[in-house]
Formats: structure tokens, sequence, C-alpha cells
């Protein structure tokens, strides 16, 4: 199984995600079914059958959650050795063909938000290993783009 990466950040927002609907959701809608249950006919009951639906998603997000949390590798990009190159966690600056800069930060995919690639996606595998100066090329479904790396940080 390939490994899978995830920033300290990232790996900490999972991990109150899993705590919060651990113990706080979960009891809260077993509650909710328990008092549906109560008014009778469970057939057709739709706060019972909407309540037992929305702790199924619970369970299936808990398992998903726990699954990740024990196979990730943490890694902290302010605690590894600096270096010009551009590895997961580096927040690297390009420029493209037009002249228009753009800024990204490497991480994993359950991570992503604005500002942020995933070292999965074609941008962010092409970006694994270079330094400020160099080209970049990948090919979009609008056709292929040259993009230069203007610098790389480390935060």
């Amino acid at each position: 199984m390939e490994k899978k990466y995830i920033t300290a950040k990232g790996f900490e927002r999972l991990r109150e995600e899993f705590r919060r609907l651990l113990h706080e959701e979960r009891p809260r809608v077993t509650q909710e079914v328990a008092v549906a249950a109560a008014h009778g006919d469970r057939s057709e009951n739709y706060e019972y059958k909407l309540g037992k639906k929305k702790l199924r998603e619970i369970d299936a997000r808990l398992h998903k959650l726990q699954k990740q949390l024990e196979t990730f590798e943490v890694v902290d990009p302010a605690a590894r050795p600096k270096t010009e190159r551009a590895f997961f966690g580096a927040t690297v600056t390009l420029e493209d063909e037009d002249g228009e800069s753009s800024r990204y930060q490497i991480v994993g995919s359950e991570e992503l938000g604005p500002g942020c690639i995933s070292y999965e996606a074609p941008l962010g595998r092409a970006l694994l290993g270079k330094r400020a100066g160099d080209l970049v090329r990948v090919r979009r479904p609008a056709g292929e783009v040259e993009y230069t790396v203007v610098k790389v940080e480390w935060k």
C-alpha cells in the first residue's frame, strides 16, 4: 500500500473531526433516534428513519477517519530540514506563460483548500523536487501549460 502523507495541521484537523463526531454528534443523534423511536410505529416515523440515516453516515465517516488516522504519515514542514527543492509541505510560488503568479502549499488530498494543491495532483507531482528557476510542464484538458518556479518556501 502506498504511503499517504498529511501535514501536522491537517492531521490535527482530522483528529478533531473524529473526536467531535464520536463524542458530540453521534451521542446527540443517538438521543434523537431514541426520542423518535418512543413515538411509536417506526415504519412511518420520518424522524426515526432520518436519524438512523444520519447515524449510518456518521459511523461511515468515523470508520474512514479512523483508517486514515492510522495510516497517514504526518510530516511537519516546519520541522523538516530546509532545502531549495519543493517537497511535501513546501509553499511554491509559480509564474505561468502569461506572467500570472500563483502560490500553492503542497499538501495531502485530505487537506485541500484555497492555496493548496495535492502532491498526488498532476501539478503537485510535477513540482516535487523542483527549485526556483526550474520550468514545470503540466498537461491539462485545455492543453499543456508551462510554469516557472519563482520561489520555494518552508513555513
